[in-house]
């Protein structure tokens, strides 16, 4: 094998035993893990229609025009059968088979080329569908590790923020169900927007260099690091916890009408199938990273980003899946990860360092006040509501100083080499 595969060659290994890993325990725990999940991406149904063809997508940015052509072509044709098959069975409509088996053909025609652009943007595409697969064990996972969650703790501190689930959940209730529907959309379809500002980004690495950074690294990052958090903090949200979707384990129907105040928290035994990923929202630190990773692009791109940003505060808060203090954390860990990726060409100066080790600290300074003093910052909302907007506003702050303040530039614009 070439040099310039055996860091490839790795990589599959690596996933390779990570998904063995993960399956064993799900047949441990008795649930479907991984594996199944990948076979029905190819002669199955697909649990999602949209990532398998935005991970196609993404793949094909590292080829050549015909070879788009054919590779488009082929996964349509393939799709097309298979509605048809499913149809003529009885079976629901659904798209994807074709994407993924495409897909992992150009990976292969890229090693037979020897071609490590291709091959590296093929491996991106796989990358983003095997995370969503990942990320469905880990959410089972944290079902079985983490029984009781903590969501009087967060719901408690949310006071200091006006409890904003419950605002914004009302207000969308009078919105009817057309914003909803809009709202939801967007919701679901985040790696969508991911994946055309990384083709955005990534557009020229045919003909010439790969940027030194783009979105895709920080989605990564964001999705391997921000799940370890729902171990440390298990929360399922209040529309769970303190709405109707609780199943009999809810503290009682009060979202999005009634805002309860508990003085004495504690933690709360929950059932074994909601997923504990409330704290931080993953959605708001992927919305937010699309959202500086669009800034140095043309008009619609900027407006894109800002757009699928707003919609999805909207959204989490207003389907109740989010507490205010969770977004604040969300916002901290994408700014902090995406500083750690950001302008990698300047090494770690005094000024990384900085933001990075601040970062940090807030989000530790948040995360341990969201536990320990829920009380006090129910009590006492005028102090403690304005600390945690200073100390993400001085995250944010920092941020925009080290990065596009004064020059700085922004290093997943395209045509940045590596």
């Amino acid at each position: 094998m070439s040099g310039s595969l055996r860091p490839f060659a790795i990589g599959a290994a690596v996933v390779a035993v990570s998904l063995l890993s993960l399956q064993l325990v799900a047949s441990r725990y008795g649930f479907s893990g991984p594996l199944p999940s990948i076979v029905n991406d190819f002669v199955g149904t697909p649990k999602s229609m949209a990532v398998p063809w935005g991970g196609l997508a993404l793949a094909l940015v590292g080829v050549a025009a015909r070879v788009r052509v054919w590779a488009l072509a082929s996964a349509v044709a393939i799709d097309l059968v298979g509605v048809v098959v499913r149809l003529d069975a009885g079976l629901p409509f659904s798209v994807g088979n074709g994407a993924v088996i495409v897909l992992t053909g150009l990976a292969l025609y890229a090693v037979a080329r020897r071609d490590p652009r291709g091959l590296k943007a093929a491996c991106l595409g796989g990358l983003l569908i095997l995370a969503t697969k990942i990320g469905d064990v880990w959410l089972q996972i944290t079902t079985i590790v983490r029984p009781y969650v903590l969501d009087e703790y967060a719901q408690l501190a949310d006071h200091a923020l006006g409890n904003p689930s419950w605002l914004v959940g009302s207000a969308l209730a009078e919105l009817g169900p057309g914003v909803y529907a809009v709202l939801h959309w967007v919701y679901i379809q985040l790696p969508v927007a991911a994946i055309a500002i990384a083709i955005y980004q990534l557009r020229g690495v045919t003909t010439g260099a790969w940027p030194s950074h783009y979105l895709v690294r920080t989605f990564l990052l964001i999705g391997i690091v921000g799940p370890i958090f729902y171990i440390l903090f298990p929360v399922v949200g209040p529309v769970f916890a303190f709405g109707p979707d609780g199943d009999g384990f809810q503290l009682g129907n009060f979202w999005p009408t009634v805002v309860p105040f508990d003085g004495t928290p504690s933690a709360i035994g929950f059932d074994g199938e909601t997923p504990r990923n409330c704290m931080p929202s993953l959605h708001t630190a992927w919305a937010l990273a699309l959202f500086v990773h669009s800034r140095r692009g043309p008009w619609w791109l900027r407006l894109g980003g800002s757009a699928w940003l707003v919609c999805t505060l909207a959204a989490t808060l207003g389907f109740g899946y989010h507490y205010g203090v969770d977004l604040v954390a969300g916002v901290v860990l994408c700014l902090t990860l995406e500083s750690i990726l950001r302008d990698p060409e300047r090494g770690w100066d005094r000024a990384r360092v900085r933001i990075v080790a601040f970062g940090t600290t807030i989000m530790v300074v948040l995360l341990l006040s969201y536990r320990y003093l829920a009380v006090q910052f129910g009590n006492y909302p005028e102090l403690f509501g304005p600390l945690i907007l200073v100390l993400m506003g001085a995250v944010v702050g920092m941020f925009y100083a080290t990065f596009f303040a004064a020059g700085g530039n922004d290093a997943g614009h395209v045509g940045r080499p590596a």
